[in-house]
């Protein structure tokens, strides 16, 4: 029963690899209208990459349930982990974030034609999260409260785009496909993940109430804006979740 737990994590690794798959097979054209108009298709699968990735923070949280209730943590189980979310929560959404820089590369004037140094900054993403998980697991003092930003609210974050992108208005959807738009949200996404910012964790320490407020309150948050907007509550929790750390200043 000791490895039960780990076989969760591998699960949450088959979905990372799942969606890195869907995200990556893409097709391509290009269609002539009287030789004068030219018009970009790219039926993108990246909404299946995303759906892969949230089945895959199912798993993530439950790997610790099941590890806590087997009483069956370990130091393997605690790398393992870290190995599996540099891949669904650092490669995957950084391949997103690749697909979308060549989207909206393509709308443009000789779009199709952007160079590697054009994209290459979506691999930015990969390298912070195996930074963050690689001092994550050398901190023990990282139960309670994180220093920097989570890797998997990362991901999901990211994770969140393509949805918002489907089912989102279409102002939401020119903003994001803008290309420094996406540049700057690697930029910031990068530095939140390897800063020393101080974050609550999740866990809930008691059943006290006033100690775990901030937890209520964000929750509360969450089932509002899920109700209201929709895959934009996404980024609004993670906003949220950033104003509510600091709020209640936790200590990493």
């Amino acid at each position: 029963m000791r490895q039960v737990p780990n076989l969760f994590t591998l699960l949450n690794l088959f979905f990372g690899c799942l969606a890195i798959v869907q995200i990556l097979q893409t097709g391509e054209g290009v269609m002539n209208y009287n030789g004068e108009e030219w018009k970009v298709y790219l039926p993108e699968r990246v909404w299946w990459g995303s759906a892969f990735l949230f089945a895959a923070a199912v798993v993530d949280f439950l790997d610790g349930f099941v590890a806590r209730l087997f009483k069956a943590s370990s130091e393997m189980g605690r790398e393992l982990d870290s190995l599996a979310d540099v891949v669904s929560f650092g490669v995957a959404p950084g391949m997103i974030l690749y697909q979308l820089l060549r989207i909206a590369y393509a709308a443009g004037p000789d779009g199709l034609d952007v160079s590697a140094a054009g994209l290459a900054p979506a691999f930015l993403l990969p390298m912070a999260a195996a930074w963050r998980l690689a001092r994550f697991n050398l901190d023990p003092g990282q139960a309670y409260g994180f220093r920097g930003m989570p890797t998997p609210a990362v991901g999901l974050l990211v994770a969140s785009i393509p949805f918002i992108l489907l089912y989102g208005e279409p102002v939401v959807q020119g903003w994001l496909l803008q290309p420094w738009v996406l540049y700057l949200l690697i930029l910031l996404l990068s530095g939140l993940m390897v800063s020393d910012l101080p974050l609550m964790a999740l866990k809930f320490r008691d059943a006290g109430f006033r100690s775990n407020l901030p937890k209520w309150v964000l929750l509360a948050v969450g089932i509002a804006a899920a109700l209201l907007l929709g895959w934009l509550a996404v980024p609004v929790v993670f906003l949220a979740y950033i104003a509510l750390s600091l709020a209640f200043k936790p200590k990493a």
